[in-house]
Parts: structure tokens; sequence; C-alpha cells
């Protein structure tokens, strides 16, 4: 037998929700502009969904009350909504294509929907019924970046300066851009690392040349390293290909003819980037000594404000059974990418980062090890140069004699010049 108190707050619970259906088809019959200036307030607070419901009820009676219905438009963009906000902007422009606030704002809703193709067509649109417009012209030059025509974003950033040159705004884009037509970079580095114990210090040094093109990054590195007392060189190649929106490569091959490196050198990992701001890789690295070790990696990566963290595996199987390492990474960005500061903490080795030449003992591939890093990142000149400083300190378990460990002390410095 049902019983009956349930039964009561099953039609109490009915009628509210009916109650409340009657509520939101009621017309509409208060001021306009009382009710829109409560929505505002609401939407300011925080309170978005109920300013949004007050809107979209105003708007049943006064569908050409077009400041109301641009500022919905306006709520849906900042909540992410683009499409429902592309629906209301296509409205208003369509009635009154004379406001040039509703163009720059439907342009900005195409931009931040990640669709920079969308807005350069809807800012040449809006340039027709304002020639020369500067706000609009600045809105299609960041369409023109975004669509990667950095030459052609140049060119209109100019006109605009010419004809304004008093626009901050315009100059700061300027400035921005130049960074994307930065494609090529010669880097330097230099790092040494000092030793508790039983090794001498060993030194490392890298010069390297990068090219950004449209299809990906490439890289080509000469790598000089003394350690135990002896030189080697190795000559080296990055590649970052793209694949597809979200999809990107890292490739790699590199050659040497001293023990001190290995004679080939080859990986290849995918990354992938996934809501929330996460990004996942998967690959391996391969290090062909007189015999070949494979190591297995990846990472899992999430950017949340200005910070980033990542996690690294290794796994590196072998006759004794498989190693395993992992490097934790934390970074902190400033005014840009090439403005941070960052710390890492590992344990275990990786052959493909440890000390020593012979990567293919057993023995020495499960060495305890903990490591910290630390590094300053930041660029002068306009961002023409990039400045890097780490300092990395490791407790490291001595190869030929387990149980017993020595420090490893670090510093690495490097600069990379960009232009044009």
């Amino acid at each position: 037998m049902i019983n009956k108190p349930i039964i009561k707050l099953a039609i109490l619970f009915t009628f509210s929700c009916l109650l409340q259906i009657q509520a939101q088809e009621k017309p509409y019959n208060g001021n306009p502009d009382t009710s829109f200036e409560t929505a505002r307030n609401l939407a300011f607070n925080q309170q978005r969904k109920q300013a949004q419901d007050t809107l979209v009820h105003i708007l049943t009676k006064y569908p050409n009350y077009h400041e109301i219905r641009t500022f919905l438009a306006s709520t849906y963009s900042w909540d992410g909504d683009y499409k429902k906000a592309r629906k209301e902007f296509a409205y208003v422009i369509d009635k009154a294509p004379e406001n040039k606030e509703n163009w720059i704002a439907a342009i900005k809703n195409e931009s931040w929907a990640d669709t920079p193709y969308e807005a350069l067509q809807m800012a040449n649109t809006a340039l027709k019924f304002f020639p020369k417009d500067t706000d609009i012209s600045l809105l299609k030059a960041k369409a023109l970046k975004n669509t990667d025509k950095s030459l052609e974003a140049e060119s209109t950033a100019k006109e605009i300066i010419a004809n304004n040159p008093n626009n901050q705004d315009a100059k700061d884009f300027l400035e921005s851009l130049n960074n994307t037509l930065r494609t090529n970079t010669i880097g330097l580095r230099a790092s040494v690392d000092l030793y508790s114990k039983v090794f001498d210090p060993m030194q490392y040094y890298s010069m390297s040349y990068s090219k950004k093109t449209k299809y990906g990054s490439i890289i080509g590195r000469v790598n000089f390293n003394r350690r135990f007392n002896e030189n080697g060189v190795q000559a080296e190649v990055d590649m970052y290909p793209k694949i597809t929106k979200g999809l990107y490569a890292y490739l790699n091959f590199g050659y040497a003819n001293s023990f001190i490196f290995p004679d080939f050198r080859y990986g290849a990992e995918l990354y992938k980037s996934l809501p929330h701001s996460l990004e996942l890789s998967a690959g391996f690295r391969t290090l062909q000594y007189s015999t070949t070790t494979t190591i297995y990696t990846g990472s899992i990566g999430w950017y949340t404000g200005n910070s980033y963290w990542s996690l690294r595996p290794y796994f590196t199987p072998g006759d004794g059974g498989t190693s395993t390492s992992a490097a934790l990474n934390y970074r902190k960005y400033r005014s840009n990418s090439d403005n941070y500061i960052s710390f890492l903490y590992s344990m275990g080795v990786s052959p493909e980062i440890n000390q020593f030449n012979d990567v293919n003992n057993a023995a020495i591939i499960k060495l305890k090890t903990q490591r910290f890093n630390v590094g300053y990142f930041f660029t002068t000149n306009k961002d023409k140069n990039a400045w890097g400083a780490q300092f990395d300190v490791a407790h490291q378990e001595i190869s030929f004699d387990p149980g017993n460990y020595f420090w490893i002390y670090s510093l690495t410095i490097s600069w990379d010049l960009r232009f044009k």
C-alpha cells in the first residue's frame, strides 16, 4: 500500500511545478527599463541564469529592444555559450546593422569561440558599414593573426597606427605580433655538474637553430659534452609537426661518434589537447650504444590560470626487469609563456637524462635517486632575447658502491635570440 504522506508530497510537488510553468508562461507586463536594470545587476553579481531568464521574458513582449538582446547575447558569450550568443547577435545585426557595438561584440564572440575565420569574415563585413574604423580594424588584425596570416595582420595594424598614431591598443598588438613574426631562433646553452666525490666536474654545451613554420617547428642542435676527461659531439634534430587541431607530434633523431653519447638516438611522441585545459602524450625514446635501450614515456599536463602542472613517467624494460622513474613539474607564468618560474622534482634514473654513459647496465638504471630543480626564465628587449637560469641538486646512489650516495650540483644558463 502506498504511504499517504508520500502521495501528498507528490501532489504538492506536481502542483508547484505547474505553478512554476504557468509563471514562466505568464505574459510580461512590467517596465522593461526597470527589469533591464534588475537583470544587469543580477548578471554582474554572479546570478547570470536569473538575469538571462529575466531578459528572455522581457523580449517576449519587446523583441526589438536591441540593447536588451545584445546584453543577453553578451551574457551567453561570457558563459561560453557561443552558439546562443551568435543567434542573438545575428538578430540585432540584421535589424540594426548601423550599430557598431553589436558588430564588435559579435566579432569578439567568434574570437572567444575559437572560430577565427568567422571572426575575420564578420570583421570584413562590418568594415563595409564602417570603413577604416579603428576598433573593427584591430579586431580584423587579431583575426588575421589567429588564421596564420601574420603578415596581413601586421599590415593592418600598421595602417591603424598610421591613421591613429596615439592608438596604444594597436601598438601593443603590433608588438605582440612581432613575437609571432620572429620565426627564427638561435640558442646557446651551457651547464656544469659538480660532484661531492668520485667524479670530476662535467660540462655540457649546445648551440641550436630553430624555425617556426605553419606546419610546426624544426630545431637543429649540436651538443658538446666533456665527461670522464673525454670530449664528445652529437648532432640532433627535433621536429614538432602539427597534425590537426589539438594534435601534434614530437620527432627526434640524433647521431654521434663518441662513447659519451649514443651512436644513434631517436624518438617520437603524440600530444593531444583535451577538455578542461588538459593535455596527454605518449611516446618512446631509443638510445643505441653497443646494445639498444628503449624508454617508454608519456605525460599528463594541466593548465590552470597562470599555472601549469605536468607529470611524466619513464619505463625502461631490461633483462633485470623494468626500471621506473618519474618527474613532476610546476610552472608559474607571468606576462607570457617565456616568462615563468619552474620547479621540478624527480625520483629514479632515466637513461634519457642520467649522468652516466653505461645506460645498458641494469644496475645503473635502477639506482636510487632524488632530484630537485628550480628555474627562472625571462625575456628582454621586447621579447627578442629569452634568458634562463636553472639550479639543480641531486642525491644519487653510486653505481659501483650500492648503498652509498653522492651529491650532484648543477647550474645551467641559456640564451635565445629571436629574429624574423
